[in-house]
């Protein structure tokens, strides 16, 4: 028997990365996951990864940004398994630059995706959550979202405000059962993470390897973060024993928030 069987989850930005392994690892433990993402197929290609291993999962495209997706999808997965016990708003994007340099497009993308899109997923489930009496959300962060973070100031000030939304949302919705916790990731080893290797080296003037052993350096624990770490910590929280833990903002980084 699975920590978690019959419990449904939803994980956005699923198709890849850190969405792709907590989907895994939530179904692993026996909850039915709805995988979304704006790559439909990459949504497509892990849901049926999971049900392969013998997993229950469906795919399902969403867009984070548009309200009316998110009202549709979760709406879609009540009507297919009665119930949603646990959201993952995990979906996020990034661009690197100087600040001096930032663009408009640059600052509304990524507070379009990691800030409204975090606010748009969890409203849309709440109403859910609040009628079966209960529920669990668990944001993904950044160790951005509490340090100062050269290169990425409009990423780190989505993050710095997702951290406040979730806190916010926590105490709003605590008489209803619902336990809200962010997750701080550190330098995860992704497709996101080789683009900005690749940003921060043209804009430092340095070799991309020698900015992927600076991320080294700066985690105590001596490694690249993997998403299965990001995932596990995520099942913490999933579990029974964290069943009096809301506002919590856990860094899972190896220790790089402290550097």
């Amino acid at each position: 028997m699975g920590r978690l069987d019959g419990q449904v989850a939803v994980v956005t930005g699923a198709g890849t990365g850190i969405g792709a392994a907590i989907a895994r690892t939530l179904a692993r433990e026996g909850a039915y996951v709805a995988v979304t993402d704006i790559n439909e197929e990459g949504a497509r290609q892990v849901a049926e990864e999971i049900r392969q291993s013998g997993g229950v999962a469906e795919s399902w495209r969403l867009d984070v940004t548009r309200k009316a997706d998110n009202v549709a999808v979760m709406d879609a997965v009540v009507a297919k398994w009665g119930r949603l016990d646990i959201v993952c708003p995990n979906a996020g994007v990034s661009t690197m630059n100087w600040a001096k340099d930032l663009t408009e497009e640059e600052w509304d993308y990524n507070f379009n995706v990691n800030t409204k899109g975090v606010f748009f997923t969890c409203q849309a489930a709440i109403p859910h959550m609040i009628r079966q009496g209960g529920g669990r959300i668990i944001i993904t962060a950044s160790m951005a979202g509490h340090r100062a973070v050269p290169l990425l100031a409009h990423y780190a000030a989505s993050k710095w405000a997702v951290i406040g939304f979730g806190l916010s949302l926590a105490v709003e919705v605590g008489k209803y059962n619902i336990k809200v916790n962010l997750i701080c990731p550190g330098f995860v080893r992704t497709s996101m993470q080789e683009r900005e290797i690749v940003w921060e080296g043209q804009l430092r003037g340095m070799d991309p390897e020698a900015v992927r052993a600076e991320y080294v350096s700066k985690t105590p624990l001596g490694r690249i973060e993997e998403p299965q770490d990001v995932a596990n910590a995520v099942l913490l929280l999933c579990l029974p024993e964290a069943d009096f833990i809301t506002g919590a903002v856990l860094d899972v980084t190896g220790g790089a928030h402290l550097t």
